[in-house]
Formats: C-alpha cells, sequence, structure tokens
C-alpha cells in the first residue's frame, strides 16, 4: 500500500480506485449498504442486464459495483474531474461494457456527450451535494427526460433532517467519534487522499487540472430527502421517494 504521504501506486488503477473507496468510506461507514439497496432497486426495476448512466462517476464506484453484480449490465460514466476520470478509464480499459464521457453538469448541453439517448437506470451517490438547490432542480429536469418509461434514477447523498436538529447533533457527534478514531489507525481523509494523488507523478497533471476546474471542496446545498422527491416529481416523475435511510444520508428514487 502506499504511504499517506510519499507513496505512489503509479498505474495500478485498482490500487488508486481501492483508496478512493477506503477515503470515502471513512466519511460514510455504511456506503456499501446503500450500494447494495441502489442495485436491489434496480434489479427490481429494470432487470439483470440494465443500461446505466452513472452521473458524476468519480473514479467509477458504481459501475464497479453494477458489473460485479451484473456481469450483462453497460454503463456510461459522465464527470468533469480529470484524475478521476483517468483513475475510472484505467481500471475499465479494455471493458467494452464501459463508456466514459467527459462532461459538465452546469452545461446545458451535457446530454448531447452521452452515447445513447436514454437509460433503464441512472444513478449517483455523493455528488450532487456539491450543486446549489436551484441548479439541482434544473439538473432534475434535464435527467427526466433520459430515463425511459418504467426506468429509474436513483440519488444517494447527505440529506439531513432539518426538523430533528438534536438527533443530527447526536448523529453527527457519534460519528465523528468513529472518524477520529479510524484517523489515528491511518486512515487518508479528503485532503490527503489528493496530496498523495498529485504527489505521484502519473496522476499529479491531472489532479493540478482538476483543482484549477473546482478549486477547493465546496459544498452546494444538502436539502433533505422531501425535497428531492416533491423535485423529482415536478420534474417528470411518476413516483419519487427515498428507499433507503441512514442517519444523516438518504437514497431517493424516481420512477418513469
Amino acid at each position: 500500500m502506499a504511504d499517506a504521504v510519499t507513496g505512489s501506486f503509479g498505474t495500478d488503477w485498482r490500487a488508486w480506485q481501492e483508496s478512493w473507496d477506503r477515503q470515502q468510506e471513512w466519511y460514510m461507514p455504511d456506503r456499501e449498504e446503500r450500494f447494495r439497496v441502489m442495485l436491489d432497486m434496480v434489479e427490481a426495476f429494470v432487470g439483470p442486464s440494465p443500461r446505466v448512466l452513472d452521473l458524476a462517476c468519480g473514479t467509477g464506484s458504481i459501475t464497479d459495483r453494477l458489473l460485479r453484480r451484473f456481469p450483462e449490465a453497460t454503463s456510461t460514466g459522465l464527470d468533469l474531474d480529470p484524475a478521476l476520470l483517468t483513475i475510472a478509464r484505467g481500471h475499465f480499459a479494455g471493458d467494452d461494457r464501459v463508456a466514459f464521457v467527459t462532461a459538465d453538469l452546469k452545461d446545458p448541453d451535457w446530454r448531447a456527450a452521452l452515447p445513447y439517448d436514454s437509460y433503464d437506470a441512472v444513478l449517483t451517490a455523493t455528488a450532487l451535494h456539491w450543486l446549489p438547490s436551484k441548479e439541482l432542480a434544473v439538473l432534475y429536469g434535464q435527467i427526466a427526460p433520459l430515463v425511459r418509461p418504467g426506468g429509474v434514477f436513483m440519488n444517494a447523498d447527505h440529506m439531513p433532517d432539518p426538523a430533528t436538529p438534536r438527533i443530527g447533533a447526536a448523529e453527527h457527534a457519534h460519528r465523528h467519534a468513529g472518524m477520529d478514531r479510524a484517523r489515528a489507525a491511518g486512515v487518508l481523509d479528503w485532503r490527503e487522499w489528493w496530496a498523495l494523488a498529485g504527489s505521484d507523478p502519473v496522476l499529479a497533471e491531472a489532479v493540478r487540472a482538476r483543482f484549477e476546474i473546482y478549486g477547493e471542496h465546496a459544498d452546494g446545498d444538502t436539502p433533505d430527502e422531501a425535497w428531492h422527491a416533491r423535485t423529482l416529481r415536478e420534474a417528470g416523475f411518476a413516483e419519487a421517494r427515498s428507499v433507503w435511510r441512514s442517519p444523516s444520508d438518504a437514497l431517493v428514487l424516481g420512477l418513469k
């Protein structure tokens, strides 16, 4: 394994993807559970060989789990981040079930980069909180026409409940105590992971380009799950509600 400060994975793309997963799990210990439920719902609604759009795909964490569970699935990964896309493209190189496209979800014409006009499922996780609510509502309106009738959109992200502040505070304190223990055991946080990637000659230029695009990490809004469900219905989905919930996060499904 790479050292947190000086180590390198080079072109071992599986190692880079796994290191990203470990870093994300530090923030979300139940990350695999949300992915499991997401894929359960894919199978329930569109079967075991879906055409999937992995939206804001990052290193391809959803696509990786999708193809391991459903070998006959196909996936289009879309992102703007050049460093994470480098890892994703390297990891899935030679797999004709997977294609990646570079596009900015803030660009009104981002759908023009896609190889298909419609998908059985559009999936995203821990990504759209970068957008303010007004921009996310616009994006939901753009996603709806991509989902074929009977298909699904799912977004797993941080969706706190503003009506229960004491519960939220207790959960936050408990989760961060666990994070502190993991940090003491050597787990990388977000900034350390990016420092590691930026110090690797294979990824250094892509990391530099990434920070030119995004700057430092800056969250948008985190509306609650009721907002997401309502906005998805307003965007054209026939039904929408959460299908999984942790104390701090939720997985909202829109059914076309």
